[in-house]
C-alpha cells in the first residue's frame, strides 16, 4: 500500500485545531507539560500540520524572536513515530523560513537531538530543563 505524507502550512482554523490536538496529546497528556506553557506565542507563530494518508499525525511551528528564528513544538503522535514524519516537519519548517533567516535555533529534547543534527543543528551551551524535560539549545550551522 502506498503511503502519502504531506506537511502543509496551517491556513485555517480547522487545521490549527488539528495541530493543537496533536500537541495536547504529545506534550500535555504524554509528557505532562503544563498546559499554560504549551499554549503561548501562538498568534505570532507559523504552524504546520503533517498528515499521513489524510490522517493528522504531526505538528510544529516556527516564529521570529528577538534572537532570530525559533523552530518549536515538534510533535508526532505515538502510533506514527518512526515513519520519518519528524524529518518531514523539520524540512517543511526550514523551507518556509525567509531567505534572510540568519540565526535559526531550537530547544531540543535529548531524544530528538539526532534528528535535528541531520539538518545541521549543533548543541550549544549547557543542558537545561524546560517543562520538566531535559533539553539542549541547538543552532543551525550555515
Amino acid at each position: 500500500m502506498e503511503t502519502t505524507l504531506q506537511v502543509n502550512k496551517v491556513r485555517n482554523q480547522d487545521d490549527l485545531e488539528k495541530a493543537f490536538a496533536i500537541r495536547k496529546i504529545v506534550f500535555v497528556d504524554e509528557q505532562h507539560c503544563p498546559p499554560e506553557l504549551e499554549w503561548e506565542n501562538e498568534e505570532e507563530s507559523i504552524h504546520f500540520l503533517a498528515e499521513l494518508n489524510g490522517e493528522p499525525c504531526g505538528a510544529c511551528r516556527w516564529r521570529k524572536t528577538d534572537k532570530g528564528y525559533k523552530l518549536e513544538r515538534f510533535a508526532v503522535l505515538k502510533e506514527f513515530r518512526g515513519k520519518r514524519i519528524g524529518q518531514a516537519l523539520v524540512a517543511a519548517a526550514l523551507a518556509d523560513l525567509p531567505a534572510d533567516a540568519h540565526y535559526i535555533y531550537l530547544n531540543a529534547q535529548l531524544d530528538a537531538m539526532r534528528l535535528y543534527s541531520r539538518f545541521g543543528f549543533m548543541a550549544e551551551g549547557d543542558q537545561f530543563e524546560e517543562a520538566g524535560i531535559q533539553h539542549f539549545k541547538m543552532v543551525k550551522q550555515s
